[in-house]
Order: C-alpha cells, then structure tokens, then sequence
C-alpha cells in the first residue's frame, strides 16, 4: 500500500480523536472559537519543534521559502479557517443536516478546483473512485426522518453554507499540495513539516488576535484548559502532518477522497464511546465509502 494512502487513514484517525476531545472542550469549558483555538495554540509549537528537529538531526541547510509558498500557505490557512466558520454557523441551522450532505461534496470539490487552478490531474478511475466515495457520503450524511425536507432545502441557507465550506476546504486542501510543492526538496518529511509549521505558525497568530478582539478572556481560558487541550493539539499536529505529508506525494483529491474513512472512524466512535447504534443506512454508506478506497488501492 503507497505511503500517501497510509498518512490520509493515520490523518482521518487522529481527525476523529481530536474532534471528539474538542467537543469536551467546547461543551464543558471553552467557547466554539476557543475549541478551534486550542488547536493551533498547541500544535503550532509541536510542529515547529519537530521540523526543527528534523532539520538538525539531518543536518539540512535552511531552506528559502518563495512568495508562492507563502501565497499558497496563507491562502490555505485562510480558507480552512473560513470553511471552519462555515460549518459552526451550519450547525445552528434548523436544516443542518442538508447542510452537512453538501459539505460533503468537499471532496468532488477539491477536485474540480484542483484540475481548474491548481493543474493536478484527476484519472478517469480516480473520478470513478470518487463519485462511488461521493454516494457512500451521501448514505452516511442524510439523518432519519428528514425525507422531503432534504429536496425542499435545495436552496436554504443550509445548502449554501455546506457549499461554501466544501469548496473553501476544497481551496485549501489544494493550496497546501501547491505550497509544499514549492520547497526545493525532494524529501516529503521535510516539505510537509515545513509547510504544517508555517500554516498552523499563520493560524495560531490569527486566531489570537480575533480572540482578543471579539472573546476576551478566551485565550487564558485555553490556557486554563492545557490538560485536556494539549491533547487536541498533539491529535491536531499528527493528523495535520498526515494531510500534509499526503499532500505532498499525491493529488489533493486522492487524499480526500481516501480520507473520508474519517466518517467510519466517527460511527465507530459513536458506538463504542457513546453506544449508539448503526442503522441500515449506514451500513450501505460504509460499503461504499470501503469500495471507494480498495478502489485506490488496486488501480493509482
């Protein structure tokens, strides 16, 4: 099994811990944007720390990074933060769950924005592998009960909102494989550690000082909270580091298609942690969301 393949299931894995140690976090002690937060402000200087290491022990001449790399980098940062935005106001909605079905569609977006912008090419068994990915999503997406009200929803705020998202992730995804791509080095460690180091250097700084400005008290809060939220920087700095390393080798789209396994992850957690149980629905949708990924594995 190809490395990048390998890193976007570790990536989907730690994904799914640390959502679930942020929901501790932004129930019983921190606001929505101080749970976000938390993430960057320990996994920042864990992913400095580690690159740097990296560095020395192998003893690499600093390298000089471009203004496309920063382009790229920032662009990225911004995007994800936004596409965050998108889904906490989803999740106010009444009709999230649309919402969520076509947020969804990240990963169909990440790769029309990658073959459109970005030049990464998609095949035609890649596209195949997608779209059975897509429909294994849409199974696991849809919530019981909602029948008619999903197609009348078409054009809510909803639907907009899990759009935007999608496509903002998918802006993301695509800008991180684009910035990584120009660090002249043909080690994929090295690239991805560099790369996570100033994106996550970029997003703690913003989210610092619009916490300051709009949540005051926020950031004492997070530092308050360093027991637990240390742990969601740690899951946040491994997963992100999976993405990226990912990135580095494969088309963005790949990657996220592959790492939609995060949805079986979260059922998994969802029973064993919270026992609740599996309807019909879901099962289907892991069926295809499995089929989708042996799909990669066999034929890319």
């Amino acid at each position: 099994m190809e490395i990048w393949i390998i890193a976007s299931v570790a990536a989907a894995l730690f994904q799914t811990v640390r959502f679930m140690l942020q929901k501790v976090l932004s129930i019983e002690v921190l606001s929505t944007a101080g749970s976000t937060f938390a993430r960057f402000a320990y996994a920042a200087p864990f992913a400095a720390l580690l690159t740097l290491l990296y560095i020395w022990a192998k003893g690499i001449e600093v390298l000089a990074l471009n203004g496309a790399f920063w382009a790229y980098a920032w662009l990225g940062a911004l995007g994800q933060i936004l596409a965050t935005a998108c889904v906490v106001a989803l999740f106010r909605q009444r009709n999230f769950a649309v919402g969520i079905t076509f947020k969804k569609t990240e990963v169909i977006q990440t790769a029309i924005v990658g073959v459109l912008f970005f030049s990464d090419p998609v095949s035609l068994a890649g596209w195949g592998a997608i779209l059975i990915g897509l429909v294994g999503l849409l199974f696991l997406s849809r919530t019981p009960g909602v029948g008619q009200k999903f197609w009348n929803g078409l054009t809510s705020r909803a639907t907009g909102l899990g759009v935007l998202s999608g496509l903002l992730f998918a802006v993301s995804a695509t800008s991180y494989r684009s910035a990584s791509l120009e660090i002249a080095s043909e080690d994929a460690l090295l690239r991805a550690g560099m790369t996570l180091a100033c994106v996550t250097a970029s997003q703690l700084l913003v989210m610092a000082l619009w916490l300051r400005w709009r949540e005051p008290g926020q950031i004492t809060a997070v530092w308050q909270a360093r027991g637990l939220a240390v742990w969601v920087g740690l899951t946040s700095m491994a997963g992100s580091f999976g993405w990226f390393l990912a990135f580095t080798l494969q088309t963005a789209a790949y990657v996220k298609a592959v790492g939609q396994i995060e949805m079986i992850f979260s059922l998994m957690a969802s029973v064993l942690f919270f026992r609740e149980t599996v309807t019909a629905r879901e099962l289907v949708g892991i069926g295809f969301l499995g089929a989708s990924i042996l799909t990669f594995v066999w034929v890319l």
